[in-house]
């Protein structure tokens, strides 16, 4: 019996990087539309991408066959060059002993694959296509919303780094990826008042765009902080 066919258009947006980040998702199933939009209170951006093709899949019934568009090189080609797979077959660990980021959200990302026939196709964002812009509204429109969930697997990934023997905790130390001196950034957004705390700033290789957290960076919601005045 053929497959349910369905056609998803998904996109992730972050403030910050790292920052309150949202995901946005238009789905048309079975003759209907939906939309989906949910925001975050720390996450990354390839974090929202992934998890705005999660969502999407997970809100089908049944198995059917989807067709995937996104705009996020990195989710798209970690499916279609097969990236994915090997990091399965390798216990996420990747040459050198390093750990695959985000491995709990691909991990969460391939039973779905599995369970569906799914095709992912690369589309050029902002460039004119009406549901990738949808998509992308919806994100962004997510991070404002006074509802925001904690991206628990990132939170995880952070408490792992602090533990980690050869931190990154200063300006021009070597990046762990690709030995290039990192940088500081400070976040664009402001954080929430209802917040607990937020991170002042945080470390940034320049060419690999790895993210450090550094824990002196760390401040309550109380603490005067670079972003006032």
């Amino acid at each position: 019996m053929p497959k349910n066919q369905v056609v998803l258009y998904t996109d992730g947006a972050c403030e910050g990087n790292p920052g309150p980040g949202g995901i946005g998702v238009v789905l048309f199933d079975k003759g209907s539309r939906r939309e989906i939009s949910q925001g975050y209170r720390l996450t990354t951006n390839n974090r929202m991408e992934i998890l705005a093709v999660i969502t999407g899949l997970e809100d089908l019934e049944g198995p059917s066959e989807v067709r995937v568009f996104s705009d996020s090189k990195y989710v798209v080609d970690a499916i279609n060059q097969g990236w994915v797979q090997n990091w399965n077959a390798s216990d996420w660990v990747r040459k050198g002993g390093k750990r695959v980021p985000n491995s709990d959200l691909w991990k969460r990302l391939l039973p779905q694959i599995e369970r569906h026939a799914v095709s992912f196709t690369w589309v050029k964002g902002h460039a004119g296509d009406t549901h990738n812009e949808r998509a992308d509204r919806l994100s962004y429109a997510a991070i404002e919303s006074s509802e925001l969930l904690e991206d628990e697997g990132y939170l995880a990934q952070l408490e792992l780094e602090e533990l980690s023997p050869s931190k990154i905790t200063e300006v021009g130390q070597p990046c762990r990826k690709c030995g290039t001196p990192v940088v500081k950034k400070i976040p664009k957004r402001k954080p929430k008042p209802d917040q607990a705390y937020y991170y002042e700033y945080y470390l940034q290789c320049p060419e690999c765009e790895t993210i450090y957290m550094v824990e002196s960076a760390k401040r309550s919601i109380e603490q005067k902080s670079l972003f006032e005045d």
